[in-house]
């Protein structure tokens, strides 16, 4: 049996399909589309699904959509009428788009794919979120939690859900408590994304990466838009938000009576604590150290709300293990505490938390839940993506006249690399299956030697092109991850092999690993031979060289540009930026 999710027209559209409850292949648009967070309809991903499965449309048993547009257009529909005339724009434009297209997915579905009405199915967004994380994880039973923005008018939810691998019988998810538009701790968190001057969707992880540098010293005045009730439920005073009636701004007037002028959209960042050199620029890295300080004041409040929300419910379930999805669930630095502080012995987080899981979430919740099918399927890594055979790789180097080297020897390979990082130099490694989610994990990655200080500005102002003030993730064989962070619980867990938590460098390591160390903290991937033996063996090579088992990892793209899916998306970055060697599956380009 073959079932395709979709998720699509917000952002982030994806695609996945499982074959037999056996995730076969997923991918978001954008790695195809070129555009980065594509939220049209995801034809290329789908098309990509289907090739890597050897299937046609015809044999796709059942098609389905991650969320019910009729309850979130009743969404739009009435909020937007509860504050009008405020809201005249965003109702006109949702008007605008809801009726050329949202409202009539079915129709869309059956047009572009040539599905009958009957193979069309919907699952509620949270729904959808949940089934992503519980139907990938090992467990038989768990308590969920899902945090988002909004889905169709739920923005959180908590509760359980239990799976049986033999008939499919205990297969259910029942969340049992909900929060609803307009309270929701993702717009909460996106509107301090717009007043610290970054894009909502998709400069969260910057605010997030801005919190180290500064002091939680508002965290009071926050008490202001958020009340925090004892079960874990929250209540915004929307007298300070105007996302709920606004196309153009997530917060108001009166926010910025209480926060001040916001800062200026990809303005320089610099303070005292990023270690800048600020004479003759002292006020504006007072007022920068200002935004560091809001910044980590938001993020501490998130913290501290999720974790009451997880206590709640794990003294209303009283399980042991805890699976979460949604946006929120990607804030690497919450996953962390969750697994640290949290009652729950095991967490598990599928890669892609975020809308486009939603569309693998469909199709597990439909083929488990609604078709009653037993659970097969643990999701153990993230690749999931489009590969390139070594002849396709070969044919486009030839294609482009470029000198290589064809090492053929897989420990030669890793001597090659690891002597290139030692000698100071960039690696841009492709290989196998792009990754699922948005966290280069080894396939489509950047590499580089965290003993350099340097390399952290080297690799984001040379060669990321984006705000030197970014981190990096360090990388390491799972069996040494301790020798290098306190894990705690977290040791051998799998958000540590999707770099979904951030972790303490140990004191006595961070001047060994300075370009990974952000504050004395780093979003860890651990990495096992079996699941990227190429991958394991240049880092391990690396760290029986230097003694340091560890790399500098970050995503093999531009600034503003999707993580790169083909060779001519590799060597069209490694051409335009300081990268010093490309490596094309076992192929090597110097310049």
């Amino acid at each position: 049996m073959y079932v395709l999710g979709i998720s699509c027209f917000y952002h982030d559209s994806a695609a996945a399909l499982l074959g037999d409850g056996i995730l076969l292949a997923a991918a978001q648009e954008e790695r195809f589309s070129r555009v980065k967070n594509d939220y049209r309809f995801p034809a290329q991903a789908i098309d990509f699904c289907l090739r890597q499965a050897g299937i046609t449309v015809e044999e796709l048993d059942y098609v389905v959509f991650y969320e019910k547009p009729l309850p979130k257009f009743e969404r739009i529909l009435m909020s937007t009428l509860s504050t009008f005339p405020r809201s005249w724009k965003v109702f006109r434009e949702a008007m605008i788009a809801w009726f050329d297209e949202k409202l009539w997915v079915k129709g869309i579905l059956m047009d572009k794919l040539g599905a009958p009405a009957e193979k069309i199915l919907f699952v509620e967004h949270h729904l959808s979120h949940a089934a992503s994380a519980f139907f990938c994880s090992p467990f038989e039973e768990a308590a969920v939690l899902t945090v988002d923005g909004v889905g169709e008018w739920t923005t959180t939810t908590l509760g359980r859900a239990s799976a049986s691998w033999r008939d499919g019988s205990r297969n259910r998810i029942d969340l049992t408590r909900e929060m609803r538009f307009p309270h929701s701790l993702g717009l909460l968190y996106s509107a301090f994304t717009a007043w610290l001057g970054f894009e909502v969707n998709e400069g969260e992880y910057k605010v997030m990466g801005m919190a180290p540098y500064g002091r939680p010293l508002y965290r009071d005045k926050l008490e202001k838009l958020l009340t925090l009730h004892g079960d874990g439920s929250f209540h915004l005073n929307m007298d300070y938000f105007s996302y709920h009636y606004s196309p153009e701004r997530t917060f108001n007037d009166r926010f910025v009576r209480l926060w001040g002028q916001p800062r200026i959209h990809d303005a320089e960042f610099f303070c005292e604590t990023t270690g800048h050199d600020i004479s003759g620029r002292e006020e504006i890295a007072r007022r920068n150290q200002y935004y560091a300080d809001v910044a980590a004041s938001v993020q501490l409040l998130t913290e501290e709300v999720l974790l009451q929300m997880v206590r709640q419910l794990h003294a209303e379930t009283g399980l042991s293990r805890l699976v979460m999805a949604g946006g929120v669930a990607l804030n690497s630095v919450a996953n962390g505490r969750i697994l640290r502080e949290s009652p729950f012995e095991q967490v598990y987080i599928q890669p892609a938390a975020g809308d486009a899981g939603g569309a693998l979430g469909a199709a597990l919740y439909a083929y488990h839940v609604l078709l009653g099918q037993p659970q097969r399927f643990v999701m153990e890594h993230a690749y999931y993506g489009e590969s390139f055979s070594e002849a396709a790789c070969a044919d486009f180097l030839k294609s482009q006249g470029l000198e290589y080297e064809l090492i053929e020897d897989e420990q030669k390979l890793a001597d090659v690399v690891s002597d290139a990082l030692m000698d100071s130099k960039v690696i841009g490694l492709f290989q196998g299956r792009f990754e699922w989610g948005p966290r280069a994990l080894g396939n489509r990655s950047i590499l580089a030697d965290p003993r350099r200080s340097e390399m952290k500005n080297i690799v984001n102002v040379k060669i990321k092109f984006r705000e030197p003030f970014r981190p990096f993730a360090p990388v390491t064989p799972e069996e040494r991850a301790a020798e290098y962070f306190d894990l705690g619980r977290a040791d051998g867990q799998y958000p540590l092999r999707f770099m979904l938590m951030v972790s303490p460098v140990l004191p006595d390591k961070q001047e060994i690993i300075p370009a990974v160390s952000h504050m004395g903290t780093g979003r860890l991937q651990t990495v096992r031979r079996e699941w990227n033996p190429r991958y394991y063996d240049i880092v391990d090579a690396f760290g029986q060289k230097t003694g340091v088992p560890v790399l500098m990892n970050t995503s093999f793209n531009l600034r503003g540009e999707p993580i790169v899916t083909t060779p001519a998306n590799a060597f069209n970055t490694f051409s335009k930026s300081d990268i010093d060697l490309l490596v094309l599956e076992r192929f090597v380009v110097r310049k």
